[in-house]
């Protein structure tokens, strides 16, 4: 692991109060979103991030600043959180936003959240079919990191 890798891990660890061990998970998550990317072919961007911001992988286009994105998904996902919680007392899954010019999905995706990018022309439920299931593929390599069984 690189210096710079280790000193990322460090401080995510104390920013997060989750310690990080081993590789980063970079590499396993990475390869999920860009697989992800390869299946849906209406897919322009996908990134995984903390629930206090911090970025943790990015499949983005040039034009979007992936740290600013980041912190735009946690905030989404803080607030879909209460929002869910409030109205029905339950837990976040997912929300869908459709704007004009496509949509953003944020899936929960255990303590950080996936968030992706379509084109108008996307089909959701396809979407969802995909992305539910790399949502929990994430959950479950950032746990096993955190909890030092990282496995890619």
């Amino acid at each position: 692991m690189s210096a710079r890798k280790k000193r990322l891990g460090e401080l995510m660890g104390r920013l997060t109060k989750v310690t990080m061990t081993g590789p980063g998970p970079d590499a396993a998550v990475l390869a999920e979103l860009k697989a992800l990317r390869e299946r849906v072919p209406q897919l322009t961007g996908a990134l995984v991030a903390s629930s206090d911001g911090l970025l943790i992988a990015h499949d983005l286009p040039d034009h979007i600043e992936p740290n600013g994105m980041a912190a735009l998904a946690a905030s989404q996902l803080a607030l879909s959180y209460r929002l869910a919680s409030t109205a029905h007392g339950g837990s976040f899954d997912e929300v869908v936003v459709h704007g004009s010019s496509g949509h953003v999905v944020v899936y929960a995706a255990g303590w950080s959240s996936l968030t992706v990018l379509a084109g108008p022309e996307a089909n959701v439920g396809r979407l969802h079919l995909e992305s539910r299931p790399v949502a929990r593929a994430i959950a479950e390599h950032l746990t096993a990191t955190t909890n030092g069984t990282h496995t890619e």
